[in-house]
């Protein structure tokens, strides 16, 4: 017998997580489109088909069953690619000695500016696996080049090329430096994004600046600063993929001060927005928002919010989708928080020695953002201290919060 596949594991699960029958999501689905649907027992035919997954949903419902869900349709349909598809579209690396010496010559034309563009994607891609320090290095290595360049007498448009490429780079090192907790370091970088992404007229370096900005402001409880700063993000970027990121950004804040209505609607707008975009060609480029990360937005505000069964569902999703065809964890970092998220369900539902082992694997990692891995472990840390107090387990995993705390400040 075929395995079913993975989206329609997915529809039937997230039916039983919320006690739907089919007939009460096929009713819910009518609220999904403005147009006329086909009659009740037609529908029901259709989901039965879809659920037991001898039938894809068509683009059209792929979308109103994943707003259904309160996902969107490239995370809940997703298939993973094979290593085939991988190896075919692949873009192909930029020779480095060559681009290298092409430099030393002070030889700026378009083949180097597009083995630069190439160069500065593949670090991008690089964020969620590479080490930090290690990638940080480089990172500084090439922005330092990149800024002899503006000294050379190019052309106008190669200019903004190179200030854009340059402000690209500034985000990747700001993230970086954040990550291993230099934030005063991480914000001047942030900041010369900033200005770099505004004399160039890259809106999307622009629109990724105040994402970082509502990100350092999240991890110091500074809610009302994400708010603001999201707001101009997205009136800056406008209809691009990092505007999906500043709406998620403005659901956790709002889901941090428990305003859940806030919280459906920011959700609702980045989803709708993530819809129309089209698909990623590079799903792992860290300033690219892939559809998958919708679902790890979710899991966030559904456990701040209370939410378990559903944050709970969602963390699974979040770790199926973090690891490629081969096995290998491709996306550590989100990884780490759905482990905090299982451990936050299994802490508040009694369950001390699973909180403590998702604690645990949480913090093995050893790539992690320090500050947001932080923020949330100490969501866990409070279930513990507040349900455990007496548990050795439980201080013990709280002392261990506490160490990775002081070891980054």
């Amino acid at each position: 017998m075929d395995e079913i596949a993975p989206w329609a594991r997915r529809i039937k699960k997230e039916r039983d997580l919320r006690g739907w029958t089919q007939r009460d999501c096929v009713e819910r689905l009518r609220y999904e489109t403005t147009r006329e649907l086909p009659p009740l027992q037609t529908m029901l035919d259709q989901w039965k088909r879809w659920e037991s997954g001898r039938v894809l949903p068509s683009a059209e419902y792929q979308r109103m069953v994943a707003s259904l869900f309160g996902s969107v349709s490239g995370a809940f349909f997703v298939t993973p690619r094979s290593p085939q598809e991988i190896l075919t579209t692949a873009a192909p690396g930029s020779d480095t000695p060559d681009l290298l010496a092409r430099l030393r010559r002070s030889a700026v034309d378009q083949a180097t500016l597009e083995s630069l563009r190439l160069t500065v994607d593949r670090l991008c891609s690089d964020y969620p696996v590479v080490g930090a320090q290690q990638l940080l290095t480089e990172g500084r290595a090439w922005l330092t080049r990149l800024a002899d360049l503006l000294d050379l007498r190019v052309s106008l448009t190669q200019h903004r090329e190179i200030l854009s490429l340059a402000g690209t780079l500034a985000l990747l090192v700001g993230c970086l430096e954040q990550d291993i907790g230099r934030t005063p370091a991480a914000e001047s970088t942030r900041r010369s994004a900033l200005t770099l992404g505004k004399e160039a007229g890259d809106t999307n370096v622009v629109g990724w600046a105040h994402e970082m900005h509502c990100w350092f402001s999240l991890t110091r409880g500074d809610y009302r600063t994400v708010l603001t700063s999201a707001e101009e993000g997205i009136e800056a970027a406008g209809h691009q993929s990092v505007s999906v990121q500043l709406y998620a950004q403005q659901a956790k804040a709002w889901a941090r001060i428990g305003d859940r209505r806030r919280v459906e609607v920011s959700l609702d707008r980045g989803r709708a927005l993530l819809e129309e975009l089209p698909p990623p060609m590079d799903p792992s480029h860290h300033f690219v928002v892939d559809p998958a990360k919708y679902d790890f937005y979710a899991m966030d505000v559904l456990r701040r919010s209370g939410n378990d069964r559903l944050a709970d569902g969602l963390a699974d999703e979040v770790l199926s989708t973090s690891t490629d065809w081969s096995g290998r964890l491709v996306s550590p970092m989100r990884a780490a928080e759905a482990y905090v998220t299982k451990g936050v369900v299994a802490a508040r539902s009694g369950d001390l020695e699973g909180a403590i082992t998702y604690g645990h694997q949480a913090l093995e990692g050893t790539r992690q953002s320090v500050p947001s891995l932080l923020m949330v472990g100490q969501e866990l840390g409070q279930v513990l201290t507040e349900q455990y107090k007496d548990e050795q387990e439980a201080q013990d995993y709280v002392e261990e919060l506490r160490s990775l705390a002081n070891h980054a400040a």
